[in-house]
């Protein structure tokens, strides 16, 4: 892909005032997405994952604050547009599919309702039944019956709730989806459903997709690039198909070898330790205390990004020795 990225994220760092000092859930993050393209972000929960996704959206409340970074959607700079600015911008050129579709919508309107809501709320100049039959059309594109606009959240299980999450972001037809662990809480069955109708909407309007999850599995299947996350910090960031065949940084490798395996029946492999204190992180490397590979150069100096030949960006001294 050569075109123009359609989000470019620079140095991005989000901060959490605590009576200790700030947590850096999001520490320096850098990143694009081209037009088409299907990025994932990978890392165990407190990674800086979702509160990434929040910042490119500027819905990070306090006591939390975006404390420097640029974020550039097309040619509009996000942390520097005025919130009126920012409110069009949503659904009409970011959209985000949340988490929990059953608290995402509204339990006393119906599907119709909500999804026409949007359509006014950007100024939607149609009549009634040109905006019922627009609803109408969206449903069907995410592989729903247009009576479902009539049913409300209770009514509608939880794969059909997502759907309707995923008509409603691409409704005003963005450049950029956002879809924050969409699959939570579905059956195996039903994510793959979910992830399908993702990747058809995004493929019929062209839109790049960030997608938030745990599953190193289902990254494999769905993105094109995967950005692994610790600590707030973007630790490996590649194409996929390289970064599985050969993972440069331990905690990669340690999350692929992580899966289940028919080769390794029976045997679970985790990994050891926990996750760093965001407010008191150790000195050097943030994923030294849980390393296999760690040696004293690790415990004092912080590894400086590293980007390989096949264009990777590696945070670890030893990246181009890790094999």
């Amino acid at each position: 892909m050569s075109a123009a990225p359609v989000l470019s994220v620079e140095d991005l760092a989000v901060h959490f005032a605590t009576p200790k000092g700030p947590a850096r859930a999001v520490d320096g993050v850098t990143f694009a997405l081209e037009p088409g393209q299907r990025l994932g972000l990978v890392g165990e929960s407190g990674s800086g994952k979702s509160t990434t996704v929040l910042a490119l959206m500027r819905m990070i409340r306090p006591p939390g604050r975006i404390a420097r970074g640029h974020v550039r959607l097309g040619d509009v700079d996000m942390l520097a547009a005025s919130p009126s600015e920012v409110r069009q911008s949503r659904f009409s050129r970011i959209a985000l599919v949340p988490q929990g579709a059953m608290n995402a919508l509204n339990p006393v309107l119906s599907v119709a309702a909500q999804i026409d809501d949007l359509l006014l709320a950007h100024g939607s100049a149609e009549a009634k039944t040109a905006r019922r039959a627009r609803i109408d059309a969206l449903l069907d594109g995410v592989g729903l019956k247009a009576e479902t606009g009539d049913l409300f959240p209770h009514q509608l299980s939880g794969g059909m709730k997502q759907r309707v999450c995923i008509a409603m972001a691409v409704a005003l037809s963005p450049s950029v989806i956002l879809a924050d662990e969409p699959t939570s809480a579905l059956d195996v069955i039903v994510q793959k459903q979910v992830l399908r109708t993702l990747i058809g909407v995004q493929k019929r309007l062209g839109a790049g997709v960030i997608l938030i999850g745990h599953d190193m599995a289902l990254m494999a299947q769905f993105a094109h690039v995967v950005g692994v996350m610790y600590a707030g910090q973007l630790v490996e960031i590649g194409p996929t198909k390289a970064l599985f065949a050969d993972p440069r940084h331990p905690y990669t490798r340690m999350l692929i070898a992580s899966l289940p395996s028919f080769e390794r029946r029976f045997t679970f492999r985790g990994i050891p330790g926990l996750p760093p204190s965001l407010v008191d992180r150790p000195e050097g490397c943030p994923f030294h205390p849980r390393c296999p590979r760690a040696d004293a150069r690790c415990r004092v100096e912080t590894p400086a990004e590293q980007t390989l030949a096949d264009g990777r960006r590696v945070r670890c001294h030893y990246a181009t020795e890790v094999g």
